[in-house]
């Protein structure tokens, strides 16, 4: 026989192939390369399928290619590949366990066996944070200061304030340069001393007395203080009416035939509506309220501190009408829990007298 009587192109299938497919055997161009028979080969061993009992089981890549249908060029595609590969051993024995399934759980690795292969390319994923042993942050402390501290700065305030009008003492009219130093200097000292004690005997201004200005605070200060306007307006209509003639403040006294320049009526001015609010809310609301607030509760803070407010201006003839302003001021302080919006409605009740107070220095409205 020639090489041209046996040139056979791929794809093309002689008499025996046809043969072959007919009794059901796989063709031998199904088999891959390295397991075709020799040229001499008797037909027999040219009929049977490959043995391959291992790659089947252990999932070999001649299993692979017999599974997957890639060496048969003419085949039915994965099934019938697979079916030719578990099949093909020759003792095989129809009382014999089924090998299939053993066959197809190795092929297919479950979900709960160690894949194997190289490692992940990537960092490692994030592991959840262990929980720290041990014990827990302290709480702040309680400060320890009581009505002692409170007695203390307002001694301050008074012994300052005796000290200063003898210091400033004239004998001619007073200037408005030494009445906004008498006014302010008593205040900002006592003020001072408060914060200081807080320091000393608690967690500081900011968390003792609630010194964290938050737009929250702004708000319900600025809608109390116009609350308290709406209220303190007509109570003090209602005591000049009362008192009649003799209806005044203290600092109305003072400055009643005082005239200053701009620049000094606006620290007046200043120092009324802006840092005489500040501080007194420093002393009362803050150090006073906290040390009653730590020996009987809220409750009684809020009634001591406006009551002792009222009463330490020093003026009795307008204690109840004092009251009645103090009142909005320490409902501000009492539903924040801190002094920002006490502070802002105190400053927005002194906004009025305080502008009164800028056109009488000017010379536009008489004082007396």
């Amino acid at each position: 026989m020639g090489p041209a009587d046996n040139d056979e192109r791929p794809g093309e299938t002689g008499p025996e192939d046809e043969g072959s497919r007919a009794g059901g055997t796989p063709s031998p161009s199904a088999e891959p390369a390295e397991h075709a028979a020799p040229a001499d080969a008797p037909p027999d061993a040219m009929a049977r399928p490959v043995e391959e009992p291992i790659a089947v089981a252990k999932g070999t890549p001649s299993h692979g290619a017999a599974a997957n249908g890639s060496g048969n060029g003419s085949g039915n595609g994965h099934g019938e590949g697979a079916a030719a590969a578990l099949w093909s051993a020759p003792d095989w024995d129809p009382a014999a366990q089924d090998p299939r399934p053993a066959a197809l759980s190795a092929a297919a690795p479950s979900a709960t066996a160690p894949s194997v292969g190289p490692p992940p390319v990537g960092p490692p994923p994030p592991h959840p944070p262990t929980p720290r042993s041990g014990p827990s942050a302290p709480a702040p402390r309680t400060h320890r200061w009581g009505l002692g501290a409170y007695l203390l700065v307002e001694a301050i305030f008074l012994g300052a304030s005796l000290l200063i009008s003898q210091l400033l003492a004239t004998d001619g009219p007073p200037q408005a340069s030494s009445l906004a130093i008498a006014l302010a200097t008593p205040t900002v000292l006592a003020a001072a001393t408060a914060l200081l004690i807080t320091r000393l005997r608690g967690n500081g201004p900011v968390a003792d007395l609630g010194l964290t200005p938050t737009w929250r605070d702004v708000g319900l200060g600025v809608a109390f203080g116009v609350g308290g306007l709406v209220v303190t307006i007509p109570a003090s209509v209602l005591y000049v009416a009362v008192v009649g003639e003799d209806a005044s403040s203290a600092v109305g006294d003072v400055f009643g035939d005082v005239s200053a320049s701009v620049p000094w009526a606006l620290v007046v001015f200043v120092i009324v509506v802006l840092v005489a609010p500040l501080c007194e809310e420093i002393v009362y609301r803050g150090l006073l309220w906290g040390g009653v607030e730590r020996l009987a509760g809220p409750r009684a803070a809020f009634g001591v501190s406006t009551l002792l407010f009222a009463l330490a201006h020093f003026e009795f003839a307008r204690t109840p009408l004092l009251l009645v302003v103090a009142l909005p001021i320490a409902v501000a302080r009492y539903y924040t829990g801190r002094l920002t919006a006490s502070v802002i409605a105190h400053q927005i009740n002194n906004l009025l007298p305080g502008v009164a107070l800028l056109l009488g220095l000017l010379g536009f409205v008489p004082l007396a």
